[in-house]
């Protein structure tokens, strides 16, 4: 998946999370195809598209001459929705309940690459760049780098980013609805910089999770970059197995 995402799965993610969200449940129509283009504002084709994917994912079944419908297959449902529920807990919560160490905030021009991921427009020139060291529950420490619209940016403060999270900040003062995440998680190795806010050597092997933090509307709102030291991460799988139709699959989820 690419970071900047084409416009079908865009609808795609969003009726997804309108499943897992229960907004429709097990075996509910979900609208006609011309009503969805209306309500995303884009051709049927588009949305016949976004609806094909979740068809081949095996959360929505097309009954010929009745409409779609979401699968009648609980236990997939679920499944997807634990392991949303636990990719939360796992990667927000922590993160949550850290305390703030430091906080430095400046704005900075983007380069061509947090220009993309952001989808910044052209007369975008300057982003909001926050660095935060973080003591994690657990005891260890984490690096922060968050990347934000100038204008978003501006609207937060040094002092309250000591006291409570970001995203807590931006969903209760900003009323930001968010809908999504886009997430991905690598091996690096802690640089000069990185290596004094984490209290490591340079050149010790550190985890990298990257976040781009989507609204309800679609639009990225944050770019969000965490270092761990690699050795005090660990993340643990179940993986159940759900039919699909006339064969079956594995789904994961996400326990710790």
């Amino acid at each position: 998946m690419e970071p900047v995402l084409p416009v079908y799965h865009q609808i795609r993610r969003t009726i997804k999370y309108w499943i897992l969200d229960q907004r429709y449940g097990a075996n509910d129509k979900i609208p006609p195809e011309h009503e969805l283009a209306n309500q995303f504002n884009v051709n049927r084709m588009t949305v016949r598209q976004a609806l094909s994917s979740l068809v081949d994912e095996g959360l929505l079944i097309r009954k010929r001459g009745e409409g779609t419908f979401v699968t009648h297959n609980e236990d997939l449902i679920q499944g997807m929705s634990l392991k949303h529920i636990n990719m939360t807990n796992v990667l927000f919560l922590p993160l949550m309940k850290s305390k703030t160490l430091t906080v430095f905030k400046t704005e900075i021009e983007p380069t061509p690459l947090i220009r993309k991921k952001l989808e910044l427009n052209e007369d975008e020139h300057l982003v909001v760049m926050i660095k935060r060291d973080r003591l994690v529950p657990e005891g260890f420490r984490a690096f922060t780098i968050n990347y934000l619209p100038l204008e978003l940016g501006r609207r937060l403060h040094e002092e309250e980013l000591l006291k409570r999270p970001l995203l807590k900040i931006m969903e209760d003062d900003l009323k930001i609805d968010f809908i999504e995440a886009y997430e991905t998680i690598e091996a690096s190795f802690a640089d000069e910089e990185t290596a004094a806010h984490l209290g490591i050597a340079p050149g010790v092997p550190t985890l990298l999770t990257e976040r781009i933090m989507y609204a309800e509307k679609g639009k990225p709102v944050e770019l969000v970059n965490t270092i761990y030291d690699a050795n005090l991460y660990k993340c643990c799988l179940h993986l159940k197995k759900v039919k699909r139709g006339r064969s079956f699959d594995w789904i994961c989820q996400i326990t710790k």
